[in-house]
């Protein structure tokens, strides 16, 4: 599947081996993140006969904020070049195109799903589980590449129910090498919370709602991170080192500065320095 067992480079978009499918397949609403309404499966006014946005270097400035937080995981790729075997949805049926835009979605949660079992393979402290998430891991690269048919029969709920048992047992070896208590804010409502400062190392934030909520300077280092919602979360100083399950959306999401410190797994965002 990969030359190294925690490369994620094949987890992450290509635009230029994809045909737009996010831009076609997902539907989106006017709103403080999108411009415009869109219906499911109606190309994007911006998108060009070659798959590329027209406004790409000016999505924030044009009201399309949505998109440059949005990831596919490299779903997008994988059922252009794969799944469909590089057969355009321009050019084929109707039919045609209606299941590859029914299969993309199913495709960008299983491979969500691969970049955690990838990024936990990484992680030291979970080494006693590292046969049963690799076992996991290629179960779920060989869901992937199933046919448009199978994967449209898929029951993906399942399976990342499976997954993530396996999962929260990875993150519990992996704080408990964290030093101090570590504060369990499992699924919690901290929208707009005051956490300037905050002491969150190797922290359950596993689903928490931190929309708008002041994280500067906090320290989230060794933090499980997997679901939190991070819209518009102050990270600027913030030390994230170590911390785990943190997807690029979720850090596009976030605001943050040249002092924040990210895990390698993610890249900081352009529009964190572009907006300063």
């Amino acid at each position: 599947m990969q030359d190294h067992p925690g490369d994620l480079t094949h987890l992450r978009g290509d635009c230029a081996n994809c045909f737009g499918l996010c831009c076609v397949a997902l539907p989106f609403a006017a709103s403080a993140d999108f411009a415009v309404d869109k219906d499911a499966g109606t190309p994007c006014r911006n998108l060009r006969d070659d798959h590329r946005c027209g406004i790409h270097a000016r999505l924030r400035q044009q009201g399309f904020t949505g998109c440059t937080v949005y990831d596919c995981f490299g779903a997008g790729q994988k059922v252009s070049q794969v799944t469909f075997a590089g057969q355009d949805w321009r050019t084929g049926s109707r039919a045609h195109a209606r299941q590859m835009f029914d299969v993309f979605p199913v495709v960008r949660r299983l491979h969500e799903l691969l970049w955690y079992l990838t990024e936990a393979l990484t992680l030291p402290a979970a080494r006693p589980l590292h046969a049963e998430l690799r076992t996991l891991r290629e179960t779920t690269e060989e869901l992937t590449r199933r046919t448009p048919e199978e994967l449209g029969a898929l029951d993906v709920a399942a399976h990342r129910q499976e997954v993530n048992a396996l999962l929260l047992r990875t993150s519990e070896l992996a704080r408990a090498g964290v030093r101090g208590r570590k504060k369990d804010r499992r699924g919690a409502d901290l929208m707009g919370a005051r956490l300037k400062g905050a002491d969150l190392r190797g922290a359950n934030l596993r689903g928490a709602y931190l929309i708008a909520a002041d994280l500067t300077g906090a320290d989230l280092r060794g933090a499980d991170l997997i679901g939190a919602d991070l819209r518009d979360t102050d990270l600027t100083d913030a030390d994230l080192t170590g911390a785990f399950f943190l997807t690029q959306p979720q850090v596009n999401a976030a605001r943050g500065s040249a002092g924040t410190r990210l895990p390698a797994s993610v890249s900081r965002p352009v529009h964190w320095t572009a907006e300063l």
